[in-house]
C-alpha cells in the first residue's frame, strides 16, 4: 500500500511542487492539500493520510496550532514540519507536541522522501543543523565562573578584535599561551569557534 500524504502549505507553487513530486514517487499517494489548519479535523477525516507535510508559518491557523490538532484527534497520523526558519523556538514546540520529524524547506527532494518513508516507519527525523540544536538544548548550562581570571581577560580582549600577538604582547605571554588560553576557553564553553566564543562574551560577561 502506498503511504498517503496531505500537504498543508500557504505557497502555492509550494504545494504544486510537493504534489508533483509525490505524485511521481510510487510508493507514495497525494490524497490532498490545504492553506492553513483552520479545517484539520474535517482533512484528517476526509482523507485519512498516513503522513502530513506540515509547513509551520501560515496564515489564520498555523502549522503549530494544526498538529496539535491532529496529534490530539488523530494520534495515529505522523506529522513532518517543514519551515525555512532555523528556530530554536518552534522546533522545541513541534517536537513537544509530538510531531515525526523536522526538516527545513531548502533540504532537496531525496531528503525530504527519505524523510516521509522514515516517519511512517516509526523513526524520527531531523535535519543535522536541527539535531544539533536538540543536542545544545540538552547540555548542562554552561557557568561562565569556569574561566579562570587569566582566561576570562584573554577572552575579553578577543571580543575586543585584537589578534593573538596583539594579545601576547599586552599579556607580556607566548604567542602559543594565548592559544592554549583559547582552546581551554572553547572547552569550558561548549563552542567550536571563536565567533561563538565572542557570542558567549556578549551575551553573558559584557
Amino acid at each position: 500500500m502506498p503511504i498517503r500524504v496531505f500537504i498543508y502549505d500557504d505557497n502555492i507553487a509550494r504545494r504544486d511542487s510537493l504534489k508533483n513530486l509525490i505524485q511521481l514517487t510510487d510508493d507514495l499517494e497525494y490524497v490532498g492539500e490545504a492553506e492553513n489548519c483552520k479545517d484539520a479535523v474535517a482533512d484528517m477525516d476526509n482523507t485519512q493520510p498516513d503522513v502530513v507535510l506540515m509547513d509551520i508559518n501560515m496564515p489564520e491557523v498555523n502549522g503549530l496550532e494544526g498538529l496539535k490538532t491532529i496529534k490530539t484527534t488523530r494520534p495515529g497520523i505522523k506529522v513532518l514540519m517543514q519551515t525555512v526558519f532555523d528556530d530554536s523556538e518552534k522546533i522545541f514546540t513541534s517536537i513537544r507536541n509530538g510531531a515525526s520529524g523536522y526538516v527545513l524547506k531548502n533540504d532537496s527532494s531525496q531528503k525530504l522522501l527519505q524523510a516521509i518513508h522514515d516517519v511512517h516507519q516509526g523513526g524520527a527525523v531531523m535535519n543535522p543543523g536541527i539535531a544539533l540544536k536538540v543536542l545544545d538544548y540538552f547540555k548542562p548550562p554552561v557557568v561562565a565562573s569556569s574561566l579562570s581570571e587569566r582566561e576570562a581577560e584573554v577572552l575579553q580582549l578577543l571580543a575586543d578584535g585584537l589578534s593573538y600577538k596583539m594579545i601576547a604582547e599586552k599579556l607580556q605571554i607566548t604567542f602559543n599561551t594565548v592559544g592554549t588560553y583559547t582552546r581551554r576557553i572553547y572547552e569550558k564553553l561548549h563552542v567550536a569557534s571563536l565567533g561563538e566564543a565572542i557570542s558567549f562574551y556578549y551575551k553573558h560577561l559584557k
